[in-house]
């Protein structure tokens, strides 16, 4: 079947990318008593919430209503926590507010999403929560934003390219692919953990 007869069957766009990246925080998940939706979670305790508007994951996919959600965690046995969704300030946390603090990109997605291909970057040592929040909070308006980079945690490419893709054989059969490179000299753990 060609991409154009794809594209004029809709039930080829039932799977694709409609996971949110970062679901927390916003303003359609508010359930505080002052209506304040960005002090309501944060990223600490976004694990223990229930969303009721949608889901969130790195590089996952579902369904069209959200039934069914895949995604991937990682954990380079370093961090805190289970890398399941991405860091970012929230608006009174950043010098210029609202600002997701990682490295991912979209590298390919055909418009049925029959193919598609993510890069995220993910460092091997522990990723610096506390250092992103502090000197971003110290900053003003007119100073540049503290960027990951800015950390050192990349510093001697200590980090994995995570390469995340899909491919449809047909509308429901779904086949993924992790490719995994170790940009260090260094040997380093990475913990894959597929999420539903």
């Amino acid at each position: 079947m060609s991409e154009k007869q794809r594209i004029q069957d809709i039930s080829w766009k039932q799977w694709g990318p409609y996971v949110s990246n970062r679901e927390w925080g916003l303003v359609r998940e508010d359930y505080s008593e002052n209506g304040d939706a960005w002090n309501y979670t944060g990223h600490d305790t976004a694990e223990a919430k229930t969303y009721r508007w949608g889901e969130e994951g790195i590089g996952g996919i579902c369904d069209d209503l959200q039934r069914l959600v895949f995604s991937f965690g990682f954990w380079n046995r370093k961090d805190k926590m289970i890398k399941e969704r991405f860091f970012g300030l929230t608006n009174g946390q950043g010098n210029h507010g609202e600002d997701v603090k990682e490295y991912f990109y979209y590298l390919d997605s055909t418009p049925t999403h029959s193919y598609m291909k993510m890069l995220y970057k993910y460092p091997q040592n522990a990723f610096p929560y506390d250092d992103l929040i502090k000197t971003n909070s110290e900053r003003n308006k007119t100073e540049p934003e503290y960027e990951l980079i800015d950390t050192g945690v990349f510093d001697h490419n200590e980090y994995f390219d995570i390469f995340i893709e899909y491919a449809k054989e047909s509308q429901n059969d779904i086949l993924v692919r992790l490719t995994i490179v170790n940009k260090s000299e260094k040997e380093a753990f990475l913990i894959i953990l597929p999420t539903v």
